[in-house]
């Protein structure tokens, strides 16, 4: 798994695309699928956060943060774009940040966005889990429009190595 800052690393082309459709009404929206306890999915919207070399997701008590805490898969989605089709979509793990210092850290830069609407006084540090999205896969897709009958798909996975059989496409 790597963070996000790894990830920009690895695959700038694919970091700066998804980190635009994500951020494309200013702030950083997505949405976030969880595993429920007995195996179904769930999906939220959430405003996640880029701050540093991470992306991060502030979770309220709620049937999702449950889920993360008990199984760190998620997967975010990018919202639809007005114009096109175009997506951005990653899966991994969320990692849950419980360091005091960094949570201060991390809430100021959340608070601190220029783009947040309202106050987020109102929901408050204490009542957030912080939890560092880790990043297994991506899937970058992009159209020339609504009813492209051929969106154009980039697939990342961190256990891909360029140039091996399965990078290839081949079993």
């Amino acid at each position: 798994m790597l963070s996000w800052g790894q990830f920009e690393n690895t695959r700038p082309d694919l970091a700066e695309a998804g980190r635009a459709l994500i951020c494309q009404f200013g702030v950083a929206l997505a949405f976030l699928g969880t595993t429920r306890e007995d195996g179904a999915p769930r999906v939220h919207s959430i405003a996640p956060q880029f701050a540093g070399e991470g992306l991060y997701a502030f979770i309220t008590p709620s049937p999702k943060c449950n889920d993360l805490l008990r199984d760190g898969r998620y997967a975010l989605h990018s919202y639809p774009s007005p114009d096109n089709e175009d997506a951005f979509y990653i899966a991994g793990r969320a990692v849950l940040v419980s360091d005091e210092t960094r949570r201060q850290e991390l809430w100021a830069a959340y608070a601190g966005d220029e783009n947040r609407q309202g106050d987020v006084n109102q929901i408050g540090l204490s009542r957030q889990t912080i939890f560092e999205l880790h990043l297994e896969t991506a899937l970058l897709t992009r159209t020339t429009g609504h009813g492209d009958p051929a969106p154009q798909h980039t697939v990342w996975r961190h256990d891909i190595i360029p140039g091996t059989p399965r990078a290839a496409g081949k079993k």
